[in-house]
């Protein structure tokens, strides 16, 4: 499936995830020099969306088994896993068992707005102008 369709599908189910009862999922936060992780825990049975990342990504499955929708197709997760993300990434998963997902940014910046703001585009039109911006730019800010 090419990129174009992988992002209509993802959208569809998230128009359709949003007109389900939400549940609340909780992020933790830590802190090292030079890391940021951010880490959940997914309940059985829930299926979720990520967000779209605008810089490569560490991201480690710690606990559980999830579906993962990634450049390659479906894959199913088993505990403990690592993979690196690529910039522009957005997943959908459903989690089969109890899963805590950790993802890592390389930062020193400690405020969760700015990071957000950071790290994360909006929507795919702001992860576009992003991409642009950093052609434009000639480079990339590090992380």
């Amino acid at each position: 499936m090419n990129e174009i369709a992988t992002r209509r599908m993802l959208e569809r189910l998230e128009t359709e995830i949003a007109a389900m009862p939400q549940l609340d999922i909780p992020v933790r936060h830590y802190f090292g020099p030079g890391i940021y992780a951010r880490e959940i825990t997914i309940p059985a049975g829930v299926v979720l969306t990520g967000k779209i990342h605008k810089y490569a990504h560490i991201n480690i499955i710690s606990k559980g088994e999830i579906s993962v929708l990634t450049e390659n197709g479906v894959k199913r997760i088993r505990a403990p896993f690592t993979m690196v993300s690529p910039p522009g990434t957005k997943r959908a998963g459903f989690a089969h068992e109890e899963t805590v997902w950790t993802t890592i940014h390389g930062t020193d910046e400690t405020d969760l707005e700015k990071l957000e703001a950071h790290f994360i585009a909006k929507d795919c039109a702001d992860y576009l102008e992003h991409v642009a911006r950093l052609a434009i730019a000639g480079g990339v800010w590090p992380g």
